[in-house]
């Protein structure tokens, strides 16, 4: 995998949300289009990353001993500011697939951004990772 690098991998023009988008817009825009994180973004500026785990763990943990007409009303309007991981951790394009899986150990994270210079291109994924490890084992490359 030392040969791949991230930009042959990403998905590109990732999709996006603002960081006053709410809990249950990113949620559907998560199931409607298949995909498990959203990174956050204000101005065109990268402010943040939110998952579809982080999004079931604050609707998980929030129903525990409450009303939930209550907590239904509350997670509707909870923006995802108060949610996402902000300042995520990112990658470059030229980076290599090797040295994003093992940020992605150390870290224990399961994407990135991927950053050329201040500009949002790309998002790279567990997934993207095997896939590649894959096609390398297909290949023999």
């Amino acid at each position: 995998m030392n040969g791949h690098l991230v930009k042959d991998w990403m998905t590109m023009d990732p999709i996006t949300i603002p960081s006053r988008c709410t809990l249950p817009e990113a949620y559907w825009l998560m199931i409607k289009n298949n995909i498990r994180r959203l990174p956050v973004v204000d101005d065109g500026v990268l402010v943040g990353i939110v998952t579809l785990e982080d999004l079931r763990r604050v609707e998980s943990t929030s129903t525990f001993g409450f009303d939930m007409l209550r907590i239904s009303d509350m997670l509707s309007k909870l923006p995802i500011h108060q949610i996402m991981v902000s300042d995520p951790i990112t990658v470059a394009p030229t980076d290599t697939l090797l040295d994003t899986a093992t940020m992605m150990l150390e870290h224990k994270i399961s994407a990135f951004p991927v950053m050329d210079g201040e500009e949002l291109v790309g998002i790279i994924t567990e997934s993207d990772i095997f896939r590649a490890l894959i096609e390398r084992e297909q290949t023999g490359d």
